[in-house]
């Protein structure tokens, strides 16, 4: 029986385009999403026509259209940039630190020395604060979680190791050295839907039960990878432990809009607010386009709570791991 998805999508998508930025580009997608001054602002991903990616800021009143959008890129790999932004800024998240006054962004740098966790902080979406690479290459998909837990700022990130990909959790006082890493949802292998490699989407949600966390999975297929979301649970108090997670996607490509572009048959969420009682997706179609869903919190919840299974975080942590001359042993 083929599984309702949780997540609806608006009519409306996609809700930005390519060519709706006052400025020429190749394609925008993968946004981070904050509320500021009752606006849904987006740091947007935005491929340029030599290939190179920046983020650029857009502001919407009612988040779905009305966007205005800044002619000049925040974030972007320059003369003065850092050697490991040299092939650009990708794939941000966002959140608003109260303690620190201040939104954090997260974002890949990424150049010839591969692709590394970058990180910094603005108060206004006009200057920014960079600090620079926080993890070593090759690493990407990092989520900072939105306040401190038990003194220390938590971030997820998705470290390669070999063909390997989790998500893992790590630990930092100041944002700048982090610690303590420990791998928190595992790719499942064989023929699951999250079976190649999984990764954080958008930061994590804090709700009454856990901080509930989308991410996305990925399963290989002849005509290419399917990305597709899907849903776990983390304790309030210690966000290494999970508490609950789907064996199933919750949404998928299925429109046009997601299923053409520049890869075909990817949603990828990266930016997701709370309004209301509903949850807001902002994500990247076909890596090529932004498009927005929504559902309800209570739904998402009540998934978990019949749906989702305990001990299935790290059920294949240990397959597929590369043995000591180098070669990946097959999962299963």
């Amino acid at each position: 029986m083929l599984e309702k998805e949780l997540f609806d999508r608006h009519p409306s998508n996609p809700i930005i385009k390519a060519q709706d930025l006052p400025y020429t580009c190749d394609s925008v997608l993968n946004p981070a999403a904050a509320i500021d001054n009752d606006e849904v602002v987006l740091v947007m991903r935005v491929v340029d026509q030599q290939g190179s990616s920046h983020l650029t800021v857009a502001r919407s009143t009612n988040g779905v259209d009305g966007w205005r959008f800044e002619p000049t890129p925040l974030l972007a790999p320059s003369d003065e940039s850092l050697p490991f932004e040299t092939y650009g800024c990708e794939d941000p998240r966002m959140v608003w630190l109260a303690d620190r006054k201040q939104f954090v962004l997260t974002y890949t740098g990424f150049s010839p020395l591969g692709a590394g966790v970058c990180l910094a902080t603005t108060t206004d979406f006009k200057q920014v604060e960079r600090f620079g690479l926080v993890l070593a290459p090759n690493n990407k998909d990092a989520a900072l979680f939105p306040r401190q837990i038990g003194g220390k700022y938590w971030m997820l990130h998705r470290p390669t190791l070999g063909e390997l990909e989790h998500v893992w959790i790590t630990e930092s006082s100041d944002l700048v050295h982090w610690g303590r890493p420990r791998v928190i949802i595992a790719e499942r292998g064989g023929p699951w839907w999250d079976g190649e490699k999984v990764g954080a989407a958008a930061p994590p949600i804090e709700t009454k039960d856990g901080w509930l966390l989308l991410y996305h999975g990925v399963k290989g297929t002849s005509h290419g990878p399917i990305y597709r979301v899907g849903l776990a649970l983390l304790d309030l108090d210690d966000p290494s432990k999970v508490l609950k997670r789907l064996n199933r996607w919750i949404f998928g490509p299925r429109a046009d809009y997601e299923s053409m572009g520049f890869i075909p048959g990817v949603v990828f969420p990266t930016g997701a607010i709370l309004r209301g009682d509903e949850v807001w997706m902002y994500y990247g179609a076909a890596d090529s386009r932004i498009a927005l869903a929504t559902a309800k919190l209570s739904t998402l919840l009540e998934a978990l709570d019949e749906e989702g299974h305990k001990g299935m975080a790290q059920t294949h942590v240990n397959r597929g791991v590369s043995s000591s001359n180098g070669h990946r042993l097959p999962k299963g």
